[in-house]
């Protein structure tokens, strides 16, 4: 099979599109927020934090990638075996490095022979280019 991994414009611009639909969710949250008379603080916090934090994972894991991803054309596959989706648990884990390095994981994409960033290494994952549809 051949294999065509994702160039960093790509990666780039999901993420981008990711951002703008995480940001838009928690607007649509914080709205239905306020047709409650009162909404606790610790409860507004979670419900942010559960957005932010299992966005990415619950589409890489189930569909191999997020809505930024596929529209992007690019999915993220195990290294060992691109036909399978990487588990639940490694993506988020693959998201918390991401998160915690930032940009700097992403510097490591130009000069790896499969494009991997740091929280691809991490959790031995791959992001290829996937045929348009």
């Amino acid at each position: 099979m051949n294999v065509t991994y994702a160039l960093l414009p790509s990666r780039v611009k999901a993420l981008v599109i990711d951002q703008v639909i995480i940001i838009a969710a928690m607007y649509l949250v914080s709205e239905l927020f306020i047709l409650f008379e009162s909404v606790s603080t610790i409860f507004r916090i979670a419900a942010f934090v559960i957005l932010f934090l299992i966005y990415e994972p619950f589409f890489v894991s189930f569909f191999g990638g997020t809505i930024g991803h596929q529209y992007s054309n690019i999915s993220v596959r195990s290294e060992g075996d691109i036909t399978r989706k990487i588990l639940f648990p490694w993506a988020v884990v693959r998201l918390i490095t991401k998160v915690a390095l930032g940009w700097l994981s992403l510097l490591m994409v130009t000069s790896s022979t499969k494009r991997q960033a740091i929280h691809d290494v991490v959790v031995k994952s791959v992001v290829i280019e996937t045929p348009e549809t």
